[in-house]
């Protein structure tokens, strides 16, 4: 059987490209039969990296028949995945977040969770000498992957190793990455063309704290603006995405990458406490400027207080 190869729902870079890296490595390093998937419609960066490396957009998993072997990549909290994943057969995680619990296998698998920035970087750490073999396209993926999830190299999630292998797939690539990191976070910025909810779950991912169930969004973007200037309508969506996601609140953080700071929507009185509480601020408005908050994964998640 083909095994698929899929990442998280709301797919960013890393989900997008990391199943594309892995599948490619399956079929043509270990000599299996794998296919990358997409559990949702990729963000903008995202489809910018497939256009710019000419990779083929994977086709959208809905959910998972019994019994289908799957890998799961840069996750491994089960709400963000199919329904009936532990009816899948589960053969490998390969993740860099923090160990959620509740996936089950029907046998021992491989699993790889590193303390990295970015799922690409742990796979081509896997890969070894193999890693040699990719072609341009994977390569490409590879390293779109670690700009995206690092905002090249300014997240507090980056290591010098994240760092180290940027620098040598740019190098055998022939690429400037201020120039190209440049192009990437422009495409991510371009948000016209999504609605107020697409916008919610664009990059957003579950999470429950203290009994409490979040629709958690981060928007990267060098031109926070635009984002902004749809506040009202942003914060009026939030009670319809939580009510079709039977979720209690949605967080959303506008990352400002170039001045590194996020800005939370605050669109009541829950959010107010969170935000104050998760974050040692004062709101005064509707909205608060958190300096040096980028990660959703390091500082974010970690912090936030019911």
């Amino acid at each position: 059987m083909t095994t698929l190869v899929f990442g998280h729902k709301a797919p960013d870079t890393d989900s997008t490209g990391s199943p594309i890296i892995w599948a490619w490595y399956l079929n043509e390093i270990r000599g299996e039969t794998a296919e990358p998937r997409l559990l949702g419609q990729p963000n903008t960066e995202a489809a910018f990296m497939l256009d710019r490396w000419g990779l083929e957009m994977p086709a959208q998993l809905d959910d998972i028949a019994p019994g289908t072997p799957c890998v799961v990549v840069d996750t491994n909290n089960i709400a963000e995945l199919p329904a009936s994943i532990n009816e899948a057969d589960l053969r490998e995680v390969i993740d860099h977040h923090m160990l959620q619990g509740g996936l089950k296998t029907r046998n021992p698998i491989r699993i790889t969770i590193r303390p990295l920035a970015c799922t690409a970087t742990i796979m081509v750490d896997l890969m070894g000498r193999d890693a040699a073999r990719m072609p341009d396209g994977i390569r490409g993926a590879a390293l779109s992957c670690i700009l995206s999830d690092t905002l090249e190299f300014r997240s507090p999630t980056t290591t010098e190793h994240d760092r180290a292998v940027a620098e040598r797939l740019a190098a055998d690539l022939g690429i400037d990455i201020p120039a190209y990191a440049a192009e990437m976070f422009a495409a991510k910025s371009d948000v016209s063309a999504l609605s107020d909810i697409d916008l919610l779950r664009t990059d957003s991912k579950q999470y429950e704290i203290d009994g409490v169930r979040f629709r958690i969004g981060v928007l990267e973007t060098t031109a926070p603006g635009a984002l902004l200037a749809r506040k009202d309508g942003l914060m009026e969506s939030m009670k319809t995405v939580a009510r079709e996601d039977g979720i209690d609140q949605v967080l959303l953080f506008v990352v400002d990458i170039l001045n590194e700071e996020a800005t939370l929507l605050i669109p009541n009185e829950t959010v107010k406490s969170v935000a104050e509480k998760s974050f040692a601020t004062v709101v005064a408005g509707d909205s608060v400027v958190l300096p040096g908050i980028v990660s959703r994964k390091k500082q974010i998640i970690p912090n936030l207080k019911v």
